[in-house]
């Protein structure tokens, strides 16, 4: 079998996703809880969602913060942090992380999701999904 051969056979898909820090004035960090009937629910997590075709990591991470939490920032106020690498059964999942400390609006659960803020300490204490668990020593550590 030829190199060439073996490198289109061996093609994992890669899903680009964003995800968020959002900090608030005590130091504390917002979770959100999957909704039951999505993959891995029950799980909390950063705020963010899928890159859609032509979009930047920041652009995507502006429209899936007003669509999931009705609040508007802005590039400027986004802040890359680290980024996650994480193999799952069906896919590898690339996820860009950015603290934001600034936003216009009021946080709320526009998909129905439980949101928690967590001191930094305490990030350990919620289930998250695998790719997540490595971004909370480096939030703790960091804050």
């Amino acid at each position: 079998m030829s190199l060439e051969t073996q490198l289109k056979s061996n093609k994992t898909k890669i899903l680009h996703v964003v995800a968020c820090a959002l900090i608030d004035r005590d130091g504390r960090i917002l979770l959100a809880e999957r909704p039951k009937g999505r993959s891995m629910e029950g799980l909390w997590e950063f705020p963010g969602g899928k890159i859609e075709e032509g979009e930047t990591p920041e652009k995507a991470l502006i429209r899936e913060l007003n669509e999931e939490l009705g609040i508007d920032t802005s590039e400027n106020c986004l802040a890359p942090f680290t980024f996650a690498s994480h193999s799952y059964e069906e896919f590898h999942l690339l996820m860009p992380l950015y603290i934001c400390r600034k936003w216009k609006g009021q946080i709320i659960g526009k998909e129905e999701q439980n949101l928690k803020w967590v001191k930094p300490n305490n990030l350990a204490d919620y289930q998250m999904p695998p790719a997540d668990v490595p971004l909370v020593a480096m939030l703790r550590d960091f804050l």
